[in-house]
C-alpha cells in the first residue's frame, strides 16, 4: 500500500485518534501530512521521541524522563500511537514502547536544526544591543 493508497476506515484525526469531521475520507496526502505535523506540535511528544531515539522504553521511564504523570505519558503516547509513529508491546503489566517510523527522528533533526540556526541569529543582534 503507497503513501497515497492509504484510505482510513472511518474519518479519525491522527492528532486525537478521535473522530473529526474535518477530515477527509479518501486519500489526502496534505491532510496526512498536516495531521502528522500536528501531533508533533507538543514538547511532551517531542520529548517522547527523543527519548525513543534510544530504543524501546517503558511508560514509567518515559513518564520519568519527561516529568509527567503515568497518565499525561500514557495519554501522549496514545497519540503518538493514533498517529503510527511509536508502537507499543506489553510484557505483563508494563507496556514498553518504540519508534515505529524512525525517521520521524531526521524530521525532528531538521526542524532542531533551523531552530538552532534562528537562536542563533537573535544571539547576535541580542548581544550588540546589549554591547552599547
Amino acid at each position: 500500500m503507497g503513501y497515497d493508497d492509504a484510505v482510513p476506515e472511518r474519518p479519525t484525526s491522527v492528532a486525537t485518534g478521535r473522530a473529526d469531521p474535518d477530515v477527509a475520507l479518501g486519500p489526502d496526502p496534505y491532510r496526512l501530512h498536516a495531521d502528522i505535523c500536528k501531533v508533533l506540535t507538543d514538547p511532551k511528544r517531542l520529548m517522547i521521541l527523543e527519548a525513543l531515539r534510544d530504543g524501546e522504553q517503558s511508560v514509567g521511564a518515559l513518564a520519568a524522563r519527561m516529568d509527567a504523570t503515568l497518565a499525561n505519558a500514557s495519554q501522549h503516547l496514545t497519540v503518538l500511537r493514533h498517529a503510527g509513529l511509536v508502537e507499543a508491546r506489553r510484557t505483563g503489566t508494563t507496556v514498553h514502547y518504540r519508534l515505529s517510523e524512525p525517521r520521524i527522528t531526521e524530521a525532528c533533526d531538521i526542524i532542531r536544526a533551523i531552530v538552532a540556526s534562528r537562536l542563533a541569529g537573535r544571539a547576535g543582534p541580542q548581544a550588540q544591543m546589549e554591547e552599547r
